[in-house]
C-alpha cells in the first residue's frame, strides 16, 4: 500500500477511534477507561507474542516482533511515557469539550510536526504538499472559531489548553516515530507490541490509586466502546507506522492527511452526539478537503 493512501485509511480508522473515546468518556471516570482501553490493546499484543514464542513461523512476518537490546527496550518506554502524558490530557479534554470542536483543536498536530520535521529531520515537502499542509491547518484554526458560537473560549477554557499540551504531546510524539520507524530501523509489529505493554504498564499504577480514591473521582461506567477505542487504534496505528516505514514518505504529510479523521470526528459528533451550528462548520470542513486535495496531488 502507497504511503498517502496508507496514511488516508489511517485517517479512518482514527476517526473511529475518537468517536469511540468520546462516548467511552462522556459523563464517565476517564482513569479507568483509559487503562481497560489500554489493557485490551495489550492483550492482543501479548496474546500474539505468547503464539510467536510458543509456535515460531505461525504468525506472518507483518505480526513478529523482532529481540530488541535493553537499550531499545528504553526508547520505546521512552514513547509509551510520551503518548501516556498526550493521552491523560487528550482524554480530559475530549470529554469536557465537543467532539466537533476538539476534534479540529487535535488537527493542529501536523502543524507543530511540520516545524519539527523542518528543523529536526531535515524534510522539504514540494511547494504543493506545503500548500496542501498549510489549507489544511487554516481551515483547522477556523473550525476551532466556531467554538465560541457555543460557549467555548479558547483563551480561558482550560479543556482547551489541556487538549492543546495533548496536541503538542502527540507531535513530539510522530516525530519520534519517524526516527524509531526510519533511522532506529525498528518494525512495526515491535514498536506497536512493546509500546502497547509498556503503555499499560504507566496507566496501572494510576488505575490501583484510582481503584484504591486516592484522590476524589468519578462514577466508573463500562462500555463496549471502550476495547474498540484499543482496536480501532491498533489497525490506524498498524497502518500509520507502516506509512512513516517508506523510505520516501515525510512525516509532516502523513501526519497532515491522517488528521483527516477530523472529518469522521466532526461528522460523528453532528449525527451521534447531536452537536449543533454544522452549516456555520462547513465551510472549514471543505478546506479542510481541498488541504488534504492539495497534499495527495503533490
Amino acid at each position: 500500500m502507497h504511503w498517502i493512501v496508507a496514511s488516508l485509511v489511517s485517517a479512518l480508522f482514527l476517526g473511529v477511534y475518537e468517536l469511540c473515546t468520546k462516548h467511552a468518556v462522556r459523563d464517565n471516570a476517564v482513569v479507568p477507561v483509559l487503562f481497560f482501553s489500554t489493557l485490551s490493546g495489550a492483550a492482543v499484543w501479548i496474546v500474539l507474542m505468547g503464539m510467536q514464542a510458543v509456535h515460531p513461523g505461525l504468525l506472518p512476518a507483518s505480526l513478529i516482533t523482532d529481540p530488541i537490546t535493553l537499550i531499545q527496550h528504553l526508547q520505546l518506554v521512552l514513547k509509551s511515557a510520551i503518548v501516556a502524558a498526550s493521552w491523560v490530557f487528550t482524554y480530559f479534554a475530549i470529554k469536557h469539550l465537543p467532539l466537533s470542536l476538539g476534534s479540529p483543536i487535535r488537527a493542529t498536530s501536523p502543524l507543530w510536526t511540520l516545524f519539527g520535521a523542518l528543523l529536526i529531520l531535515g524534510e522539504r515537502p514540494t511547494w504543493l504538499e506545503t500548500v496542501g499542509v498549510l489549507t489544511t491547518l487554516v481551515s483547522f484554526v477556523g473550525l476551532s472559531f466556531a467554538g465560541r458560537l457555543e460557549g467555548v473560549h479558547f483563551h480561558r477554557n482550560k479543556w482547551v489548553w489541556f487538549l492543546i499540551a495533548g496536541t503538542l504531546l502527540g507531535a513530539v510524539s510522530s516525530l519520534y516515530d519517524k526516527y524509531l520507524l526510519g533511522r532506529a530501523h525498528f518494525s512495526v509489529p515491535t514498536v506497536q507490541a512493546w509500546f502497547s505493554v509498556y503503555l499499560l504498564g504507566l496507566f496501572t499504577p494510576f488505575a490501583i490509586g484510582w481503584k484504591r480514591r486516592w484522590w476524589p473521582r468519578k462514577v466508573f461506567h463500562w462500555r463496549w466502546s471502550i476495547p474498540f477505542i484499543a482496536f480501532s487504534l491498533l489497525v490506524a496505528d498498524y497502518i500509520y507506522f507502516s506509512a512513516l516505514r517508506d523510505p520516501n514518505s515525510l512525516v509532516s504529510v502523513v501526519m497532515s492527511l491522517r488528521r483527516g479523521s477530523t472529518l469522521v470526528g466532526f461528522a460523528g459528533g453532528l449525527l451521534l452526539f447531536g452537536e449543533g451550528n454544522g452549516w456555520k462548520k462547513l465551510p472549514a470542513v471543505i478546506g479542510i478537503l481541498v488541504g488534504i486535495a492539495l497534499t495527495v496531488l503533490g
